[in-house]
C-alpha cells in the first residue's frame, strides 16, 4: 500500500500555487480528455478558445485535485481528474466555451468533454452538453433589449399613425388641440371674479 507524503516538495508546492492562481483568475472550468488529439488539433482548439477569452491547459491530476480542493470547489471533480485531462479556463462566457468544446468533440471524437464547474457548481458530461446549447450572455442581453424595445417601438408607430390619420381627416393634431383647450378656461376665470 502506498503511503501519502506528508510534506510536499517545494517544486510541487510552487506548481500547485501557480495552478491555484490560474484557477483564481478564472470563473468557470470545463474538463476534457484529450487523448488521441494531434498537436494541430489541440492548437486549433486553443485558438478557438482564445477568441472567447478562455485557455486550454493540460494539468497534472494530483495538483489539480489539491488546488480545486483547497479553493473550496465541489468534491465531485476528483473522479473527473483521471487520465489525460485538459482544463478550459473560462473568464467570461462559460457556455460559449462549452459550445466550442462540444462542437470540437463532434469534429474530433478523440476529445471527450467530461465535466464542468460553472459558478462553483458541478456539471456532468450531459449537463455540459445541454449547457452548451443555451444562448450566450451577449445573446441573452440582445434578446432582452429587443423585448424591452418592442412595446415602445409599437407605441411610437401607433402614435405616428394616429397623427397622420387625423391630419388626413382635416383635423388638427392632438398636440395642437391641447393648448387651445387649456387657454379657454384660463380666459374665463378672471371674468367671473
Amino acid at each position: 500500500m502506498a503511503m501519502r507524503a506528508t510534506k510536499i516538495q517545494s517544486a510541487k508546492a510552487d506548481a500547485i500555487l501557480e495552478l491555484k492562481n490560474k484557477i483564481g483568475a478564472s470563473k468557470d472550468f470545463i474538463f476534457a480528455e484529450y487523448r488521441g488529439l494531434t498537436v494541430e488539433q489541440i492548437s486549433a482548439l486553443r485558438k478557438q478558445l482564445r477568441a472567447k477569452n478562455a485557455e486550454f491547459h493540460v494539468v497534472k491530476n494530483n495538483f489539480a485535485r489539491i488546488a480545486f480542493d483547497e479553493l473550496g470547489y465541489p468534491k465531485e471533480i476528483a473522479p473527473v481528474l483521471v487520465g489525460p485531462v485538459g482544463v478550459a479556463f473560462a473568464t467570461a462566457d462559460p457556455n460559449e466555451v462549452a459550445k466550442i468544446l462540444v462542437d470540437f468533440a463532434k469534429e474530433a471524437p478523440a476529445l471527450k468533454v467530461k465535466a464542468g464547474i460553472v459558478d462553483k457548481g458541478f456539471m456532468g458530461e450531459a449537463d455540459v452538453a445541454a449547457f452548451s446549447k443555451l444562448p450566450g450572455r451577449n445573446q441573452l442581453i440582445s434578446m432582452f433589449m429587443s423585448a424591452l424595445n418592442s412595446p415602445v417601438q409599437k407605441l411610437a408607430y401607433t402614435l405616428v399613425a394616429l397623427k397622420e390619420k387625423r391630419e388626413k381627416e382635416g383635423g388638427a393634431a392632438p398636440a395642437a388641440e391641447a393648448p387651445a383647450a387649456e387657454a379657454a378656461p384660463a380666459a374665463e376665470a378672471p371674468a367671473q371674479a
